[in-house]
């Protein structure tokens, strides 16, 4: 047992999102930092992400574009984009468009932090960034440093207040507002407004708060005055979500008003895409398509409007739009968006004159590539931002597989050990012999020039706390497990665990004003679990999702679950051709995968094959300072002859059944030991 050292919280402080007045809410976050890790699995990660993450960020973020480092790249420009638009230094614009939602992403990062450790030095660096946003945020609630700087360099006072100052036209060959859709500028404003929310609750401030609040009045007069040309501009909507959560920390009805009618006017669009799922209208849609990051982030924002009205059609297309992600969409550790570029199932079966290319798609049920998998981190953590308001909404413990899944598999194997480098896709297999460069890089990266993604991991694994716990009135759910300390005026709880290593849990009650039930998640890997209260046997139903313990609850009481940690074999459905005779590797939660180096005799992946009967032993091991653990056993030689890229068929030659020594590593943990080949799904030999 570990003496956990726990900050005390307001217990009316709100969480990540709050439904706490939600209609349809079945439950609400705790306040943001009222729950810590105190060891083990997710503590190593925090403190990584507090004193490595978001300063290697940082150091990214605040790298000007005229910088060059030792390969001859340009420096981000991220931060030096707001103060120039601040007019706090003189330049030009350098960069994606997107990079402010990026940069208010990492912001969010460090209030999620500091909601638990109230580090000074964070606070400090925070204040840094949010004065050169308040400076750049224009003063009708504009704010896109791409436009702001343009017309700060033209002479165009706009942070004056002016008429119809998004309309300014600067001139040939400088950008306007809204000039593109992939400008981005509803994507950032989205980020600002949940940025500044969280740093609010976080904080206490309402610095940033106040900007977000400005951005969102921006977009509501925007849609009362110009709803056409705002709905062209709702692409990556993270500002449906940003427009419902600040009708919750505000109480303000317009922006309610708001949350409604972003979703209303997609209906309005004409000539739309699948690529932006604005083909059709929303109600008529029941499986996921085109563009996975932008889909995720829409029916994320869906399932928020949702929360807020009880609109039972919505609920139908959210329900059928999971379903088909989890049964025929979504990779085995989480990846969502298959496709580098295919071709929209919206478009080959309605409608074949109009079949479009689309990048990051969906593409059709069950293609699923495994070198050519796309998989952008975002889209994945679009998904937990789905599933967790779909949890919230519903109290189904299916939803909480999938974030759980995710955390572990798609967004942790996102950012590298030493919390420096990161993936923007996400492979499953990678070999010497692949003919080609794919579009993005199978190594992870400082920074690339799409940086979405490192800063959107950074947040979701600084938060990842949040995610544990769930409350509704007297009813306590526990949704994720890993050492920690929740602390709440009228609950205090105490978990201890080597959790995903081990499945051995146990929660020690150290107040309880207002509690009827706890409500343990049981994950759907797992074949068998007991349960103990108290040191006594409490009967639970085998194959259940959850277990449910009533009772009066009182000071010291203990709870002692035992998951089944076993390793298994996972076959896919034989209509996901690339993986068709093969297994992956699970243990508990974990994803498994196998890199070159951990073959004996200089094997090749290509060359070897998994028993049905394999019994693997489990290995403690440690890597870049993180402990693990991995899994050993003996694999068959299926070819000794040497393959080349001139070689297309060949007659199958004999196998003489040479075992060879392999060693399966976490999924997360690949491509930290050099470039080296991987695969996760391996082939079968019954």
């Amino acid at each position: 047992m570990v003496c956990c050292c726990v900050i005390a919280t307001n217990v009316n402080a709100q969480g990540l999102t709050d439904m706490s007045h939600s209609k349809q809410a079945k439950m609400q976050n705790l306040p943001v930092g009222a729950t810590q890790w105190t060891g083990g699995f997710w503590q190593n990660r925090f403190d990584l992400m507090h004193h490595t993450g978001i300063w290697s960020m940082w150091d990214t973020w605040n790298t000007p574009y005229e910088t060059l480092d030792e390969k001859g790249n340009h420096g981000s420009h991220g931060f030096r984009n707001f103060e120039v638009a601040a007019g706090t230094v003189k330049g030009k614009h350098h960069g994606p468009p997107f990079h402010d939602g990026d940069m208010y992403k990492w912001l969010e990062a460090c209030a999620s932090v500091y909601a638990v450790t109230k580090d000074p030095k964070i606070d400090a660096l925070m204040d840094k960034f949010i004065e050169q946003v308040a400076l750049a945020q224009r003063a009708d609630g504009y704010i896109h440093t791409p436009v702001v700087i343009s017309e700060r360099n033209a002479g165009i006072d706009s942070h004056a207040n002016t008429e119809n100052a998004a309309g300014i036209e600067i001139g040939k060959d400088q950008k306007h507002a809204f000039a593109s859709r992939l400008n981005f500028e509803t994507y950032n404003l989205g980020h600002l407004i949940t940025a500044g929310i969280i740093h609010k609750r976080a904080t206490g401030k309402t610095t940033l708060f106040d900007c977000g609040k400005k951005a969102a009045d921006f977009l509501y007069n925007f849609l009362t005055n110009d709803a056409a040309e705002l709905s062209r501009n709702a692409i990556c909507p993270s500002h449906y979500m940003g427009a419902a959560e600040m009708y919750r920390e505000t109480g303000d009805e317009k922006y309610l008003t708001l949350a409604k009618g972003l979703i209303a006017i997609r209906d309005s669009v004409t000539n739309g895409e699948d690529h932006n799922q604005d083909r059709h209208k929303f109600r008529d849609q029941y499986e996921a398509m085109g563009h996975a990051v932008r889909a995720n982030y829409l029916y994320a924002g869906v399932a928020d409007l949702y929360a807020e009205t009880g609109e039972a059609q919505l609920m139908k297309n959210l329900s059928a739009i999971w379903d088909d992600i989890v049964n025929h969409k979504i990779y085995i550790m989480g990846g969502c968006g298959a496709l580098y570029d295919g071709v929209s199932p919206d478009g080959t079966t309605y409608n074949q004159p109009s079949i479009q290319q689309i990048h990051q798609a969906y593409g059709r049920q069950f293609q699923l590539p495994q070198e050519a998998a796309h998989n952008e981190i975002c889209a994945q953590i679009g998904m937990m931002l789905f599933s967790w308001r779909l949890f919230q909404t519903t109290a189904d413990p299916k939803y909480i597989d999938n974030i759980e899944n995710e955390l572990y598999n798609g967004i942790l194997s996102g950012i590298s050990l030493d919390g420096k480098d990161f993936f923007y896709t996400e492979a499953l297999r990678r070999t010497k012999e692949f003919p080609y460069t794919m579009r993005w890089p199978k190594h992870r990266q400082r920074y690339i020039s799409c940086f979405c993604c490192p800063p959107n991991t950074l947040r979701t694994l600084c938060q990842a706390q949040e995610y544990a716990y769930a409350i509704n009135d007297d009813v306590l759910y526990v949704n994720l497990y890993g050492q920690n300390a929740l602390k709440t005026k009228d609950l205090e709880v105490e978990q201890t665990t080597n959790y995903p290593w081990e499945g051995n849990v146990t929660l020690t009650i150290k107040k309880a004003k207002k509690l009827s039930s706890v409500i343990l998640h049981i994950p759907n890997w797992c074949n068998s679990f007991s349960l103990k209260v108290n040191g006594e046997v409490y009967p639970v139903s085998q194959g259940s999702a959850s277990a449910t313990i009533t009772r009066k609850w009182k000071k010291g009481d203990v709870i002692e679950l035992n998951l089944d940690m076993h390793t298994r074999l996972v076959e896919a459905n034989p209509l996901v051709e690339e993986a068709k005779n093969q297994i992956a590797v699970m243990r508990g939660p974990i994803v498994y995968c196998l890199e070159g180096q951990d073959i004996a005799n200089g094997v090749r992946i290509n060359d070897i094959a998994i028993p049905a009967n394999i019994q693997f032993t489990e290995k403690k091991i440690t890597m870049e300072g993180h402990e693990m653990v991995a899994l050993e056993g003996d694999a068959l030689v299926t070819n000794t002859q040497a393959w080349n890229n001139e070689t297309l068929y060949r007659e199958l030659s004999k196998s003489n059944s040479q075992k060879v020594h392999i060693r399966l590593i976490p999924y997360y943990a690949w491509d930290n030991r050099g470039i080296d080949d991987m695969t996760l799904w391996l082939p079968l030999s019954r």
